[in-house]
């Protein structure tokens, strides 16, 4: 089974069935940055992780911390912090009002945990779109104009690819008549691999339809965790990586979005992994007005390994906020 850090570490009860709601896609998804900032700047939801995993932030709060302490108004929720709250209505009607009321924006939801959309056997393969359907009414609901996917497989490229474009074309047809869109990371498995993910996109064909690009996800090879826990797996190793800077190149033609990800950071404010301005570089090339969303990795480590190097959940992404202003006012 392919792993990947989120659906890995949600795993338990994320059911519940699908409802049928309406929405609008909302002006402000398409609007350009100011002069002084060119970059809309969201927050990751799972930029937080600690504290929505050991209870200290109740996913309900997340606009009102975004807005209040990182003076950031994009919101890009994660799946797993409310797994069984899909269909609940009075927990997405409140979800909405906080974020109306601190003046936020919901840009999309991202969905792990429901099933593998790159899977060959086709009633399985049916299951895990099927097991979406209830994410693209919640962001109806919510006025998000989309949700990520994930598109992994187990098979020969060739086969996973058919598999994945399937799946993202029965979502694309369930999403219609809720002008809910679409779009993929590149996050699981065979869909580090930029060139893999962009043909599949390529296929698909639909202005509906895009990727989420993501700085750090291009790991091809990864070591299997040995135990089914958050700390095993915290501890694998990647041991192969796509090209990040290749793969942003390849996947920005089809971006509805990015993930301006971040660990560590040196005596600079730099990141340690990822050149900012190179990256920054060709996403201004590609022509993309979107929002970047800030998704701060380090603050899980820290939950586990309190002594190590890296900043917590907010010190982090106050400092992933500032390396992206940086970069964004120049590029």
């Amino acid at each position: 089974m392919t792993l990947n850090r989120r659906s890995f570490l949600s795993t338990a009860a994320m059911g519940a069935a699908g409802i049928g709601l309406a929405a609008v896609i909302p002006d402000y998804l398409f609007a350009a940055g100011t002069k002084d900032m060119p970059i809309k700047l969201a927050l990751s939801q799972f930029s937080l992780a600690s504290q929505f995993w050991t209870k200290k932030l109740d996913p309900l709060d997340f606009p009102a911390k975004t807005k209040k302490d990182f003076g950031i108004t994009g919101l890009d929720y994660c799946s797993m912090f409310f797994a069984d709250k899909a269909k609940d209505m009075q927990f997405l009607g409140e979800l909405k009002k906080r974020s109306a009321d601190n003046g936020c924006y919901n840009l999309r939801i991202m969905v792990d945990g429901e099933g593998v959309l790159g899977e060959l056997d086709t009633a399985e393969r049916t299951k895990a779109i099927e097991n979406h359907y209830k994410w693209i009414d919640a962001a109806a609901y919510l006025g998000c104009p989309m949700i990520r996917v994930n598109v992994e497989g187990e098979g020969k490229p060739e086969d996973v690819a058919k598999a994945a474009e399937d799946s993202l074309r029965k979502l694309l047809e369930y999403g219609s008549s809720r002008k809910v869109d679409v779009i993929v990371e590149n996050h699981v498995g065979i869909s580090c691999n930029g060139a893999w993910l962009a043909g599949v996109m390529k296929s698909v064909n639909s202005k509906h339809c895009g990727t989420l690009a993501d700085f750090g996800n291009f790991c091809i090879n990864r070591t299997q965790p040995e135990a089914k826990t958050i700390e095993a797996y915290m501890k694998t190793k990647c041991l192969e990586e796509y090209d990040r800077y290749k793969g942003i190149a390849e996947l920005m033609p089809y971006a509805k979005g990015v993930h301006a990800k971040t660990h560590q950071f040196d005596a600079d404010g730099n990141d340690t992994e990822t050149d900012f301005e190179k990256m920054f570089g060709i996403i201004k090339k590609s022509g993309f007005n979107g929002w970047v969303s800030i998704e701060y990795e380090g603050g899980l480590f820290k939950m586990y390994a309190p002594n190590s190097p890296y900043l917590d959940d907010d010190a982090g992404v106050l400092a992933t906020k500032k390396l992206v202003e940086k970069v964004g006012k120049s590029a």
